[in-house]
This record gives C-alpha cells, structure tokens and sequence, in this order.
C-alpha cells in the first residue's frame, strides 16, 4: 500500500470544517435520515442555500429505535475516529450524550479480551461514546435539523429525475398519501443528491432502470446472530473500575458458541450487553438463555447481567458483508453520491459503522472543496470514499472469513494463509506490547490505515514478542 493512500486515510480522519465555502448548490437532497445522512447533511449545510433530508421513518420521537435501523438496539460504541469527526463537526454532542447518561470511557475503564488473556494497555488517551444508538442519532439529528437551512420531509423516495445526464432531483411518496400501491407520486428539485438509504438501498437498481450503470455488488458471508439484552446497573460511571468491555473468543475457547461479548455503560443507569455467535449459534432468545450463556463466560458478565432486566432480549440476524463498488460504474450521473451502509455494510460487532458514515462525510466535504467538475459523474468522490471503505473492509471482512474459514476447515491460497497467520501474530503480539497494542488499537479504531501494521519496525517488534517469523 502506498503511503499517498495513507496519508490520504489519515488526512480524512483528521478534516476540519471549512471557515469559508462557497455555496454551490441551490437545494441539496439526503435520501435517508440515519447517521450517514444526517452528517451528509451537515456537510451540505456549508454548500447549499436549503438541504432537504428524505426520511420514511417518523423521527419526531426522541431517542427511540427506528424500523429502518433494524440493529439499532444491538450495542454501539462510536470508536475514537468518528467521534472525534463528528465532535469536530458538531461541537459538544459528547457532553450532550453524557448529560443524557452516556459515558465518554478513557482507557482506564476499558477491558479488550481475547479468550481469558487482557490486551495490553497502548498508553494512548482513546475514547469511546458508549450510547445508544437511538440517543445518539436523535442528538446527532436535533443539532443537523437545527440548522436554518435544514430540514426534514417524511417520504419514501421511490426514484431519481435527470437532466442533462445530471440527477436532477428526487421523485418520492408521502406515508398516508392513500394504499402503498395507489400513492401519487411527487417530486423535489435538487442540484445534488445523496443516497443514505441504508444496506436495503434501491439506488442500484434505479440506475439500471435509468439506463446507467450498476455498481456491482460484493457479498461476503459472514451469517451473525446477536442477542442484546438491557440491565439495571447499580454503580454510577464514577464508581465503575470498567464502563465498556469487548470480550473475542476463538474457537477453541469453551463459550458456548458465543464467538463475541460485549458490554457497555449506557445512558438510563444501564448495561447494554450483547452475545453474537456465528452460522447456527444463536445465543439466547430469552432472558433464562442469555444469562445461562453469560455465566459461561468470564465473570463479569455474570455480574452485569445480575441486575434487574429492564428491556428483554432483541435479536439481530445478519446473513452477509457487502459492498457497492461505484469506482467500477462507468457511467453514472452528475450531481450524486452513496454512503453509509449504502456503500459498505459490515459485521457491527467490529463497531466501524458509524465511523464510517463519519469519514464518508468527510469524504464528501473534501470532494465538494477540490474543485471537481459537478457536471461529470462523482468519481473523486467514490475514490476517496473507496480508500475508507477499503480499510473497513479489511478490517471487518478480512475477520469474518478467516474465522469462517477456520471453522469450515477450508483451504484458502497459501498468500492469504500467510498473511492471516500475521495479523494473529500480531493480535497475539497486542496482548503483551504496547507498542504493537497502540498499532493495533489504531487501526481498529479507524484511527490509522491498515497497512500500517505491515510497516517491517513493527513486524520485527511482532516476531520478537510471538518468537515467529512475521514477514512482510
């Protein structure tokens, strides 16, 4: 990997909002009112006169779950990377979380476990935005809709207007506007679009109706089943010695089928906790259940999970990664982009979905600033946006197949063999260096790119720690 591209990872990471921009655009729409949309949103503020947010689902309802974010009652941790994005953006929304009850957890409140062995502190003041995920989004959408150029229509888009070979605008239909099959259809003119659909995204099949190209779609199979269950939790975030705890179990390691625990210190005085096990383990429908699979595990689970229940156990079902790759699409109208989990969706307990739709913001904000012509297809756009998607996805997909693999007993190409025995080497390596924990931590916190844990300094360091032959 070259180092222009992590250097360009990096520069996204760490983008300012502008002082001064100029205003391009008359009316910009968002489709979709999720994380993604609302910071694409945000960024648009600076860049159009009015920003219009096309949302189906009914938003007025502080803090609660929406039906179009199916995983939103499983565990969110906003990962260091896109909370400070999203701080930087929208100043104070962490202290307005934790006015709420969420917890901004420091390093000295962090448990990382794998198996029964700690990671190994980095000596790096990371922080995570331990929430949930309905209050953060209503927060992140109370402050984007506060803008006076900002604002929320309830509808479905249903399709794109063109002109010139350009979008042109949105064509939608509102709930209530008669059956779902009979609703008239209406429109919204717009200079620039953004799809935030979600992983259920239309926007493809569209583009193909519309005689465009489709960006080809890339499945992985990673079939995840998560069970989150909400606890009463009797110490307040002061008293607590660890407010979030991410506990990796390999297959050897007698869980129950439970391949990844986790708990954090929400808002509401509680323990949001989550199990998720792969293919047909399925762990804990009931409450019974989930605190059966609890005391298998390390013990703090057991005594997390010893409050009084306060919501029952929500499952979540995941059948695949994917991915739209827009950089292959030859030809694609003017005046539109995709992000969030339009683009790339992911297993969630990697945590990196939020940060992403954060850096897809980014994305965005250094495209509209470097001069693009607005009249061609956005492919600067979608190739900065591949530069994040690409370290996600390592990140994230990389995991999900090799654990698959190992438990298939597939045979995977002696290169991809190697290299996976050295990211283990390097986990491995996490557990008792810091300097490799820091790497690590990192990337996975979408703080640095990937390839930077195959730098040869740090492989060495590896080698050194594990007694193997990490080889770059």
């Amino acid at each position: 990997m070259s180092e222009s591209v992590v250097a360009l990872f990096e520069s996204l990471v760490g983008a300012e909002p502008p002082h001064e921009v100029p205003v391009l655009f008359d009316t910009a729409c968002v489709m979709g009112g999720s994380i993604a949309g609302l910071l694409a949103a945000r960024v648009l503020s600076d860049r159009a006169r009015k920003v219009v947010i096309v949302e189906p689902d009914d938003t007025s309802a502080q803090a609660e779950s929406r039906s179009g974010a199916p995983q939103g009652r499983q565990v969110h941790t906003l990962l260091p990377a896109g909370r400070l994005w999203i701080e930087r953006w929208l100043p104070g929304v962490s202290q307005e979380a934790q006015d709420r009850g969420a917890s901004l957890v420091g390093p000295d409140k962090q448990f990382v476990g794998y198996d029964h062995v700690r990671q190994a502190p980095d000596g790096v003041d990371h922080q995570f935005l331990a929430v949930g995920r309905p209050l953060l989004e209503s927060l992140v959408r109370a402050r984007v809709t506060a803008l006076p150029n900002v604002s929320v229509l309830r509808a479905q888009a249903t399709g794109l207007l063109y002109a010139d070979d350009a979008v042109a605008g949105v064509r939608f239909t509102v709930p209530g506007d008669g059956d779902q099959g009979k609703r008239a259809e209406r429109s919204l003119a717009a200079d620039f679009v953004v799809d935030a659909m979600g992983r259920s995204s239309r926007l493809s099949h569209w583009l193909g109706q519309d005689g465009y190209d489709e960006p080809r779609l890339e499945r992985l199979e990673s079939p995840v089943n998560y069970a989150t269950a909400l606890f009463e939790r009797a110490l307040k975030f002061p008293e607590l010695d660890v407010a979030t705890v991410l506990q990796l179990f390999t297959p050897q390691y007698p869980s129950g089928g439970v391949s990844v625990a986790a708990a954090t210190a929400i808002e509401g005085q509680q323990w949001l906790v989550m199990l998720m096990g792969y293919g047909d383990n399925r762990p804990g429908r009931t409450i019974d259940e989930f605190r059966a699979h609890c005391a298998a595990l390390p013990a703090i689970f057991s005594d997390i999970t010893s409050g009084d229940v306060t919501r029952d156990v929500v499952t979540y079902r995941q059948a695949d990664s994917r991915r739209r790759h827009f950089t292959e699409a030859g030809h694609l109208p003017a005046r539109l982009v995709s992000t969030g989990d339009a683009v790339a969706s992911f297993n969630p307990v990697y945590g990196q979905g939020m940060s992403s739709a954060a850096l897809h913001a980014s994305c965005l904000a250094s495209y509209l600033d470097s001069s693009s012509d607005l009249d061609k297809a956005a492919t600067e756009f979608f190739r900065l946006q591949q530069v994040v998607v690409d370290a996600a996805w390592a990140v994230s997909a990389g995991g999900d197949a090799a654990r698959i693999d190992a438990e298939n007993g597939t045979e995977v190409p002696e290169e991809v063999r190697q290299q996976r025995r050295i990211v283990q080497q390097i986990a491995g390596a996490a557990l008792v260096d810091a300097d490799v924990s820091r790497a690590f931590n990192n990337v996975s916190y979408m703080l640095r790119h990937p390839s930077t844990l195959f730098e040869p300094q740090l492989l060495q360091t590896v080698a050194a720690t594990t007694g193997g032959a990490a080889a770059s």
